[in-house]
């Protein structure tokens, strides 16, 4: 039996500064999983807010804005999908998926709805923390990155605006299709290998997580090519990886 949906503004650290801190919003209604999550982030200094489903965290959301969403897959009255949906609408914050289903087929609709990560229950803190880590790193690099912008053929990515034009339509992407196209753009011409993409888009964890891959590079296929099944912008390098080739316009 689940425990009453609620929501649970944790009391501030006495620490200084804690504006300074990265906010984290953990969405499960195992009691158990919330408690320790609090607890190890809080160690860390994050600044942790809880909610028992998807609804009181959207409620959480209105007036406090998260760095990163820790969300469970299976939940009361709104799952971890629905939310992680409705939250690609209106923001790119990190949304990182816990589940005791590991199977690819649910990590794919996972990564399908917006998910940038997934973790499989039971975990390791430390991998965990790691992952948090990652997806934080990434969203502080995009924050900082100004206004400078890759320019190549039929491709025009502000890293600045987070926008991307494609022969001049603007083509919108969801925070981790926009990190991978801008990994591959800064390597154009170049074969980049599996590993070497989930490494530096999800991570040292998720370098076997190949599935990552396929989502993905088939989502930017739809959004990017004339004709997504005769790819001629993310060319497929059979066993090996992908090459960006931008055009030549």
């Amino acid at each position: 039996m689940h425990p009453q949906s609620t929501s649970t503004s944790l009391p501030r650290s006495p620490r200084k500064h804690m504006a300074d801190h990265r906010r984290i919003l953990v969405v499960d209604d195992e009691t158990q999983i919330t408690r320790v999550l609090r607890t190890s982030l809080s160690s860390h200094a994050y600044d942790v807010r809880v909610a028992n489903d998807g609804d009181t965290a959207l409620e959480i959301m209105k007036d406090w804005t998260p760095d990163l969403v820790i969300t469970d897959l299976s939940m009361p009255n709104m799952d971890g999908l629905e939310l992680t949906r409705r939250l690609r609408k209106t923001t790119k914050v990190p949304i990182l998926i816990l589940s005791v289903r590991g199977e690819e087929r649910t990590k794919v609709q996972a990564l399908d709805a917006g998910a940038d990560d997934y973790v499989t229950k039971p975990f390791s803190m430390e991998e965990l923390l790691a992952r948090v880590r990652a997806s934080l790193r990434r969203t502080s690099s995009q924050a900082g990155a100004e206004s400078s912008k890759i320019e190549l053929g039929d491709f025009v990515i502000d890293l600045g605006a987070h926008k991307v034009l494609v022969r001049g339509k603007e083509v919108h992407l969801t925070p981790k299709e926009f990190d991978l196209l801008v990994y591959l753009a800064r390597h154009a011409g170049s074969v980049v290998t599996h590993r070497a993409l989930l490494g530096a888009i999800w991570g040292g964890q998720s370098t076997e997580q190949v599935e990552y891959l396929r989502v993905f590079v088939g989502q930017l296929r739809k959004k990017l090519e004339p004709e997504s099944a005769s790819p001629r912008y993310l060319v497929t390098e059979p066993w090996v990886g992908y090459r960006f080739e931008p055009g030549d316009s």
